[in-house]
This record gives structure tokens, sequence and C-alpha cells, in this order.
């Protein structure tokens, strides 16, 4: 009998993975579902982007295996991105590496940093990957809450009451997801202060900084940050490009060249095509913004409206490209409330819980539906 690794004892298959073949079955059974629970956005990328992809497929280079730093100018093109947008400086030649969208850095920078039994700072509630990648590697995943009374950030007095002696490794993302909370530059200077005392590499993993946000932010800007920081930014959520797979990560010179070190020998370099497409998103001025975030807008007052037609609480404070709401008093399990909706009336939403235990008792929708979807979501709880 053909075993497989133990480190496969240390996770499950992927909440979205599993769920979402229940969701499409049951829309294969003909049932009128509507997903809100996954956030790929429906909306497209600029046309100048498309364009650019297409012709660059008729270019010579196009079917070659690419460099494992992608093309110099995408890399001048992040560091202009970050420049204009962040006011950070960047090097291009040292501090970038481009990536096959950010989850795939998740894993490079633990093989890079991590050794079997180091700990890692994740938070709770957070991204899922952050646990599995950490179990995968042999590393020991070290939760620290995160809870609407404060904001969803982090009780440092809490932090420093932890076994710190063996952490690596610590997980942030700001603006947050599931929950939204913004974050602000007073709490990344006191991360950074917290990873250089521990000496601990933080990460801050910022995809949805311009999604509803008018206050864009890099863990980069604050003053020595690069010392021990690193950041995770990708082009799905901002540019509408999540099954493009192009993502980055920045920061100190020797950290990005130890995490070379793994991606060389994980792949063979992003698409040509892509890397066009990127460059020319990468351009985009601030009408591109205000244009996406006027329909994202809309969506999310609806949502609010259907949040509040089931009894939640809406954290009303959250941007990016979810409603995070807390279910009413008495609901004592997120999963089965989601259940009995998706059962009962076609619509799916994520429990909190699949976040952490910090998650139960509340729910996420994705902003990723259409107006006329989520108006036919509230209709069904008025009939």
């Amino acid at each position: 009998m053909i075993t497989t690794a133990k480190r496969l004892d240390t996770i499950e298959e992927y909440y979205f993975s599993s769920k979402l073949r229940e969701v499409r079955q049951l829309a294969s059974e003909g049932k009128p579902i509507i997903n809100m629970g996954i956030g790929s956005p429906d909306l497209l990328p600029s046309k100048a982007v498309v364009d650019a992809m297409i012709a660059a497929m008729l270019e010579d280079a196009a079917h070659q295996y690419q460099s494992y730093q992608g093309l110099p100018e995408l890399r001048q093109g992040m560091a202009d991105f970050y420049k204009n947008n962040y006011n950070v400086t960047l090097n291009p030649n040292t501090e970038i590496l481009p990536l096959m969208g950010s989850k795939e850095g998740i894993m490079h920078i633990s093989l890079a940093f991590l050794n079997e039994g180091d700990h890692v700072l994740i938070p709770n509630p957070g991204y899922p990957t952050y646990t599995s990648v950490t179990n995968l590697v042999g590393a020991i995943p070290v939760y620290y809450d995160l809870k609407e009374n404060t904001n969803w950030e982090p009780d440092f007095e809490a932090l420093e009451k932890l076994e710190l002696s063996k952490v690596k490794l610590m997980w942030i993302g700001y603006p947050h997801m599931p929950t939204g909370a913004r974050g602000n530059l007073e709490l990344f200077e006191k991360l950074v202060v917290f990873a250089k005392k521990h000496q601990i590499v933080l990460v801050n993993d910022n995809p949805y900084s311009f999604v509803l946000n008018d206050n864009p932010m890099s863990l980069l800007q604050v003053a020595g940050a690069k010392e021990v920081a690193l950041e995770l930014n990708s082009l799905s959520k901002t540019f509408n490009m999540a099954g493009w797979r192009v993502g980055m990560v920045l920061g100190n010179a020797a950290c990005i060249d130890a995490i070379l070190k793994v991606k060389s020998n994980m792949d063979s370099g992003m698409f040509f095509g892509i890397q066009k497409g990127a460059i020319e998103a990468l351009k985009s001025d601030a009408s591109w913004f205000e244009e996406m975030n006027a329909i994202y807008k809309k969506r999310r007052i609806l949502t609010e409206q259907l949040a509040e037609k089931l009894g939640c609480k809406v954290y009303k404070e959250g941007v990016g490209l979810f409603v995070w709401a807390k279910l009413p008093q008495g609901i004592t399990s997120a999963e089965n409330f989601i259940d009995q909706i998706l059962y009962e009336k076609s619509i799916f939403i994520t429990p909190g819980t699949i976040f952490g235990s910090n998650g139960e008792g509340y729910i996420r929708f994705s902003l990723c539906v259409k107006e006329d979807k989520v108006q036919e979501a509230i209709e069904r709880f008025t009939l």
C-alpha cells in the first residue's frame, strides 16, 4: 500500500476547494446558487492590460522560459507603483521579486526562513494558508488574538507574554482579511519595534489596500522596516487579475535573495505575456481605482443590507473586498448558519470559523457579486 507523506497529516484540504465542490454540485442540480463566499473579482482587467498581453504573445520571446526574477521592466514597474502609491523607495534589482501570485510567496518565505520546530506567530482570525504552510514545513503555529474590542489589532501586552524565544516569523495582513480592519502606521511602527526586539521576520500580506480604502499603506513606509520586514502584494484584487497569478514580495535585499533561492528551484518563470500585461496594469492612474471602487461601494451598501436582513451586525469600519458581520445573538455555529442559508436559499456565505477560533460568531460576504444578484439575495429573504 502506498502511503502519503506524514506532513499531509498536519493539514486538511483548503476549505474553498472542498466547499465549492459542494456548491457546484448544487448548481448542477439546478439550484439557483448565488456565491458570495469567495473573493474572485468578477470585474475585468482594463482594456489596455488585455491589449498589452495579446500583443506580447506575438513577440519572439513570448514562448520561451523567462527569468526567475521577472522582466526588468516588471520589477521597475513594481518599484514605480510603490513609490507613486505608498511613497516607498525600492531597488528593483535587489528588493523586489515578482511571484506567481502572492499565495506562493507564503510557501517560499516559509521554506526560506523556517526550520523544523521553529515557531510562527499567526493572526486569529487570519488567512488559513499561514497555518497550513507552517505545518507543511514542520514549523509550529502560535496564534495571537485579534478581537473586535481591539479593532482587530494585536494586543502587544499579550504578545509579550507569549514564549517568543523560538519565534522566527510573524504574519500580519492589513487591511485585514477577513475583517477588513484598516490598520494604521502607528500599529505598523509598534510591530516593527516588536519584530526587532525579538529578532522576528515580520511579513505583511497586503493585497487589499486599494479596494474601498482611501488611505493605502505599506509596512515598508515605517523607518527601518526593511531591517526585519517583508511585504507581499498582488495584482489579483487591485487590477482584477486573480487568475493571471501576479504578485510580489518586497523588502530586505538579503531576504529577497534567500526567497529567490527557493523560487528558482520551484518554477521556470512567469509567462511573458502576463508580465507585459502586469507592467501595463501597474501604470494605472487614480481613475482606475475610482471607477472600480464606485462599483464596490454600491455592492457594499447592498451587501450590508443583506447582512442586516439576516439579523447580523456589520463591521462598518471595514475596507477591502469583503463585508464582515457578527451573527445574531443566540446563534452558536457560523457553519450551521451558513449551511442553512445555502440549502434553503441557495446563497453561499463564508463562515468566520475557517479563519480561526476568533471567527466563530461571524460570517464574511464577498463583494465579487453583481448588484442585481445581491438584490436577488435580499429578495429571497423577503418572500
